[in-house]
């Protein structure tokens, strides 16, 4: 059974408004009613089933196996990229994070995998790994296209923390030149637990979304170029530890 988030009530609601005002407008332009009509109602249908569509939620299983990190998001891996402690840090700083809330992880190098999501994907997000999710804000900025990698320091986010016994993942949400609203669904104001796979919120209409991990927690599993299902596609893996 297809199921859609309720968040496209608003969209379907404003596409019968357009769809009315198209009416209004070519009654008068067409001298028939019977076109104006048709010209309203190609309008709703089209942009109701293309709404319909971008907001579809679709069931995700995420693996059996405990040492896997699935994506967040859903769309192509646009890169893949490794930082110094030293890097991370001042990442951290442009982006407007405060490092305390980070603990010793700004002091690790890491390693960001990011996705790029076209207005066609699944935008429905989901934890990455199970644990403690904890809402870290939302940050203004700018809306570079999220296909360059500097929309990760300056385009406005969500910033989120998910933390477990054995790793951490730092997810920011970002804001496109399309996509206006990104939205965290759990508690804002203190951590919750997460399961991994678990829908944790929804990027509109085209965006990025960042995963930053301690690089010496994990072997990466996906390449550039790569499709991958929010939830489900394994992009990584935990290390044993002591391994790096």
């Amino acid at each position: 059974m297809f199921r859609f988030r309720r968040e496209v009530l608003p969209f379907i609601a404003a596409a019968a408004v357009a769809g009315g005002l198209i009416l209004l407008v070519a009654r008068p332009l067409t001298g028939s009613w019977c076109v104006a009509t048709c010209l309203g109602l190609t309008f709703f249908l089209v942009a109701t089933l293309y709404f319909l569509y971008f907001f579809r939620d679709p069931e995700r299983t995420p693996p059996t196996d405990k040492d896997a990190i699935v994506t967040a998001g859903e769309g192509r891996v646009a890169s893949i990229t490794d930082f110094s402690a030293e890097a991370f840090l001042t990442l951290c700083k442009k982006s407007g994070l405060d490092p305390a809330v980070l603990g010793d992880f700004t002091k690790l190098p890491a390693t960001r995998i990011s996705v790029f999501l076209s207005p066609l994907n699944v935008h429905v997000n989901r934890a990455p790994i199970a644990g403690q999710s904890r809402f870290l804000g939302y940050f203004p900025g700018k809306h570079i296209f999220t296909g360059n990698d500097k929309s990760s320091e300056e385009n406005q986010h969500n910033a989120i923390l998910i933390e477990n016994e054995r790793t951490r993942c730092l997810l920011f949400q970002i804001v496109g030149p399309v996509c206006r609203r990104v939205v965290y669904w759990p508690d804002h104001d203190q951590a919750v637990p997460v399961s991994q796979g678990e829908r944790i919120g929804m990027m509109k209409f085209g965006s990025r979304l960042d995963l930053y991990f301690p690089r010496a927690d994990i072997a990466v599993s996906c390449n550039v170029g790569d499709f991958v299902r929010a939830g489900e596609s394994v992009i990584a893996r935990l290390r044993p530890k002591g391994e790096s």
